[in-house]
This record gives C-alpha cells, structure tokens and sequence, in this order.
C-alpha cells in the first residue's frame, strides 16, 4: 500500500474515531442529565407578561384540565397604574395558592444582553421582592425578556438560584414564525430552554399540534403564551377560543402538562452540556436544508 494511501486511511480512523469519541461524549452528557425516562407527551406550559386574561381566563381553564403552568411576572410597561390590562399582585398570589409556578421575567422585562448585564441583579431583586411580600417563594425559572439573551448571564442566573430559564424558538427560527424546537436535555443548556411553539395571532391548531408532536424520544416541548387574550400586546394575543381549544386538544390527546420547575423531576439541571450551541447550529442547518427542499419543489 502506498503511503499516500496510508496516510488517507490513518486520517480517515482518527476522523471516525473522533466522531465516535464525539458521540459518547454527548450520550454520556444525556444521560447524566436524565433523572428519570421522560415519557412521550410531555409538555411545559409557561405565559408571559402578567396579563390580566392569566388571572380570568386562562388560570380557571387550566384547572378544569389540571394542567400545570408558569407565570413569569414583570411590572414592566405600565404594570403598575394599569390594572384594565395587568395582574394584581394580590391576584398574582391567588395564582400561587392554586398551585402554579410564579417566575422572573425582570422587573422592568429588560432584554438582557451585554449592555444591559449589569442591571440583571437588580431587575431579578425587583420580582423576588414582590413575591416575598405576597409569601410567594423566591422564582427558580426565568424567560429571557423579548427573548433576547446571553450566555454572559448564567453565572448570575446561577448564583440567584435560577434553575432553568426558557428563550424562544430563535435562533433556530426567526422570531416572527413563532415556531421553534422541542428541549432536549442534555444537548440544550438549562438556562437556554427553547420554546418549540411561541404562540401568535394568526396561529391556529396546526401550529400548536407542530409544536408539541415534538414532545416524545426523550424531547420536551415547550409552549410560549402571553395573554389569551392579550389586551396590552396585540402582536403576541391568542383569542380565548382559540387557547380553549389548544388546551382541550392537549386534554383529549393525553398530554401531561406541567410547570417550568416541574422539570427537576426528570432533568437535573446542574449538568450543562460542554457545546450548548452545537445542538442549535445542528437545528439552523436542518431548517435550512428544510427551506430549500420546499423551494425546490414548488
């Protein structure tokens, strides 16, 4: 055999090997991360910006299904004086007591970024301090506001015992699609959770059974709302009827429905993947290749 020829075979078996090596790495990874088998079907409901609809709306139909859910809180926009569109905290409390999870969402919904890190402290003590007053536990989930989001902020997140933080379906997709990826632990960071549906207007049941038939083989779907009605951001809205009717969907197909926080019980959230942005440049590169086949055949 030529040397040339061995030369090309030896950097073939180091290539293989590597991938190899590579692929027990991020097994391993999952399977740290993994408490227990995550089950088919399983969903985490989260909601938005302290609309007044999470209070009439949205919490008495969740409890007809004994659905679970979080509710990330912020006083921003013109929460306080504007109570036609926003929760009360009395109310906010009186979501606590039915059991669901209250999380931070930043006192002012600040879009953390570079910019804006230094500010983080304080925006998390601004919520915190408003469920301490209502004896409302200190918030271990948190959203990104506007879902923007950096990496530079998971050591504070930490520190402040955030244990998992959700952003939306970007960069996978962009955000006006409000269409994203199912979690999958171990391969996604606890503090960058995605949203595999982020609902809108113009969505219908389609849009959500896309989003959430993403929820088995060991993947996690999470769904984004804001108001149903959202009276304060019509951009983000989901009509009563239609969150009625994703929510009875979800019922007759046998979805567990549960809490951000929930998630402890099968994912530990201690354990971070070495690469969290492989798995989402591997997502950018499918819904590219997604694009052009549907170019291709029309």
């Amino acid at each position: 055999m030529r040397m040339t020829e061995l030369l090309g075979l030896g950097i073939a078996v180091i290539f293989i090997l590597g991938a190899r090596l590579a692929l027990g790495e991020d097994e391993g990874i999952v399977s740290r991360a993994i408490r227990q088998p995550i089950p088919d079907k399983l969903v985490v409901l989260t909601f938005d910006d302290s609309s007044r609809s999470h209070h009439g709306i949205v919490r008495p139909i969740l409890k007809e299904y004994g659905f679970g859910a979080t509710f990330f809180i912020t006083e921003g926009f013109d929460f306080p004086i504007n109570k036609d569109d926003y929760l009360t905290w009395a109310q906010i409390r009186e979501l606590h007591d039915d059991g669901f999870e209250i999380g931070n969402h930043t006192r002012n919904h600040l879009g953390i970024n570079h910019r804006t890190l230094s500010c983080l402290d304080d925006e998390l003590d601004g919520i915190a301090e408003g469920c301490a007053a209502q004896g409302i536990p200190a918030p271990v989930t948190f959203a990104w506001p506007g879902n923007a989001n950096t990496e530079e902020a998971f050591a504070l997140l930490h520190q402040r015992g955030i244990l998992f933080a959700r952003r939306g379906g970007a960069p996978e997709y962009p955000y006006d699609e409000g269409r994203g990826f199912a979690y999958e632990p171990g391969k996604d960071h606890p503090l960058l959770l995605p949203s595999a549906g982020d609902a809108r207007p113009k969505w219908t049941l389609p849009d959500l059974i896309r989003a959430v038939e993403q929820a088995r083989d060991g993947r996690i779907a999470i769904l984004q709302f804001h108001g149903a009605p959202d009276t304060a951001h019509d951009w983000v809205s989901t009509g009563e009827q239609s969150f009625r009717s994703y929510m009875k969907y979800l019922k007759i197909e046998g979805y567990r429905v549960i809490a951000l926080r929930d998630l402890q019980e099968y994912v530990d959230p201690a354990v971070t993947p070495e690469d969290y942005k492989a798995v989402i440049e591997s997502r950018k590169k499918s819904v590219e290749a997604e694009a052009v086949e549907t170019t291709s055949e029309k």
